[in-house]
Order: structure tokens, then C-alpha cells, then sequence
């Protein structure tokens, strides 16, 4: 089966700077996946690149065998670090909007987020806290039916406590074939829920493993692990 989403000796620069060098990556089906690195290791390049915002100077990047563009749109529903929703409108208008503009939202899953989340559909998103609106984000997102998901720092800002409850949202709201690829930082918040890890540094790859793999080989967790690579 195609992977989900390849990499063939893909690079990018910006000016004369290398944001990414000669990757090679293929993420398959079906997995949930840590994006980690330190600032400036290639992640957000990695993540616009995919979601067509940017071209490669160099090389491929393929989602779903097919160049970023209109058609893997259809497929990839991405969550960007920051905000990008009008602030004057209630909850349940952009619901709507997300339902009209794609034709793999789910109403009923979309509801069944909101009601787990307690989140307020008449509420202008100008109300709303900065935890709250990135869970009406998140909701957006992953009402999408799609084949892979794109979450940049989705458990970035809000508290601890809501933290489980965004993660077991995102393990419960996702098709089994599909795969959801997590950019973050808060790697012992997140570990449990993954499948598979990609480490970046300096825009090349570091290591890319199963989890599993991980605890056998090197006897140690994720963090730990990324703590000793990046000496941090």
C-alpha cells in the first residue's frame, strides 16, 4: 500500500540557509506520530511543505503518491500552532462553514466533540479562552474524515488537566487506516498515544522507529531518549 505520506531527498532552503536536507522519510498507514525535534530542526517547514504552503527546493514530498496540491487537500486536514479563525464568529457558525466547505465533515462527530468537550455552540469564539478555542480547533480538525492529520502543537496551550482528555479526543475521532502526525514539544504528555517517532535535527533526519522499538532497543522511553539526543 502507498504511504501515507514520503519523502525523497527533500530540501529546502531559505536563502542560504538549509531548513530541511536531503530527508528521506515514508510514514505508513494507520499509526499515530510523534513530529520531535528542538527549535529550528525542520518541523514546521516539514508540516507546510505537506500541506502545500510551501515548495521544495529540492526533491519530493509525496501524500498519498500525489504532490501537495488541490487534490491531497481533500485527504489532509491540518491544525495549525496559531489561530486562523474569524474571532466574531459563534461556534456553531464555523461548524457550519467547516461543513459546507468540505465534503468529509462530520456533523455527528463534530457534536459528539462538543458535547464531550463541554464546549458552548453560541458562543463567540472572541469569548472563548485560548485553551477552550484551540479545543474548538481541534474539533474542526478532526471531524474531517480524512486519511492523515496534521496537529501542530495541539496540546500547546491549554492546562494539564485538559490534556488527557484532548489526547483520548484524538485517539477516539480518528478512521483506523488513517494516520495523525503530532508536532510538539511536550513529549512525556504525549508518548502514551503514540505509534511511531520521527526525530529531526537541522533539517535532517535522526531517527525515525516504531515506539516499541524504542523501549526494546534502548530501554528507555521516548523522552528519555530524546532528552540524550538533543541534550536537553
Amino acid at each position: 500500500m502507498e504511504p501515507i505520506l514520503e519523502c525523497r531527498d527533500l530540501t529546502k532552503k531559505y536563502g542560504s540557509n538549509y531548513a530541511l536536507y536531503n530527508l528521506n522519510l515514508s510514514l505508513e498507514r494507520g499509526q499515530i506520530v510523534g513530529l520531535l525535534g528542538p527549535n529550528g530542526s525542520g518541523k514546521t517547514t516539514l508540516i507546510k511543505l505537506a500541506n502545500s504552503l510551501l515548495r521544495p527546493t529540492e526533491g519530493q514530498i509525496l501524500i498519498n503518491g500525489t504532490e501537495p496540491g488541490v487534490e491531497t487537500k481533500k485527504i489532509v486536514s491540518y491544525l495549525p500552532d496559531r489561530n486562523y479563525l474569524n474571532r466574531h464568529m459563534r461556534v456553531d457558525e464555523v461548524i457550519d462553514y467547516y461543513n459546507t466547505f468540505y465534503d468529509n465533515f462530520s456533523m455527528d462527530r463534530a457534536a459528539r466533540m462538543m458535547d464531550s468537550l463541554d464546549i458552548d455552540r453560541h458562543a463567540r469564539l472572541s469569548s472563548l479562552s485560548k485553551g477552550t478555542l484551540e479545543k474548538v480547533q481541534l474539533i474542526l480538525v478532526m471531524s474531517r474524515e480524512a486519511q492523515l492529520y496534521i496537529l501542530d502543537e495541539p496540546i500547546g496551550g491549554v492546562d494539564p488537566a485538559a490534556r488527557d482528555y484532548i489526547l483520548q479526543t484524538i485517539l477516539t475521532n480518528y478512521d483506523e487506516n488513517a494516520t495523525v502526525l503530532i508536532s510538539t514539544h511536550l513529549i512525556s504528555d504525549i508518548e502514551n498515544v503514540l505509534d511511531h517517532v520521527v526525530f529531526l535535527q537541522e533539517g535532517q533526519l535522526i531517527l525515525s522507529s516504531s515506539v516499541d522499538e524504542i523501549r526494546t532497543q534502548y530501554g528507555k522511553s521516548v523522552d528519555t531518549l530524546f532528552r540524550e539526543v538533543f541534550k536537553c
